[in-house]
């Protein structure tokens, strides 16, 4: 599948990540870690920080992520701008003893999120902030122009008999 690209423009959001831990009612699994919202981030990258620590709930910003709207990626940002929710989609993974989730990818595009969980990726997503919502409709209105639908040719098997038959059965 295709698309035509009308400008070639790159725009990027800064944000950060905010993983939370909250406890379960599960006697196999007496926690488990979840996507809690995507926050606009600054330009200087950082450790992340506990925002919220109580019992039953911890929460970590994870800052220095980049949204950045890519060219090849067009169609999957119209995807989600004209869903009825859009969404941000952040993958992530549990760290190497399993005790903290990480945030490793942001995206605004459907198709990159699908491609990450045909992976076998964790993602998640939350709703997409109104500016960004804003900024993302004006890049995909400028830079994206659905492929034009082509007529379909359809096999020869899915004629009439008349057509396929010409003299009908004997």
């Amino acid at each position: 599948m295709t698309c035509n690209i009308l400008r070639m423009e790159k725009k990027s959001f800064k944000v950060s990540v905010v993983m939370e831990r909250i406890a379960t009612d599960n006697r196999w699994q007496s926690e488990k870690w979840q996507l809690a919202g995507v926050v606009p981030g600054d330009d200087q990258a950082s450790a992340p920080r506990t925002l919220v620590d109580r019992d039953g709930l911890l929460q970590k910003l994870h800052p220095g992520f980049s949204m950045t709207i890519f060219p090849d990626e067009a169609e999957g940002y119209f995807l989600n701008v004209t869903a009825p929710e859009p969404r941000v989609f952040v993958m992530w993974r549990m760290n190497e003893d399993e005790t903290e989730a990480i945030p490793h990818t942001v995206t605004l595009s459907y198709n990159e999120a699908a491609r990450l969980m045909d992976a076998q990726e964790k993602v998640e997503s939350v709703a997409m902030p109104d500016d960004v919502f804003a900024e993302l409709v004006a890049w995909v209105e400028a830079n994206y122009k659905p492929p034009e639908k082509k007529q379909r040719i359809r096999p020869k098997s899915f004629e009439s008999k008349e057509g396929r038959y010409k003299g009908g059965l004997s």
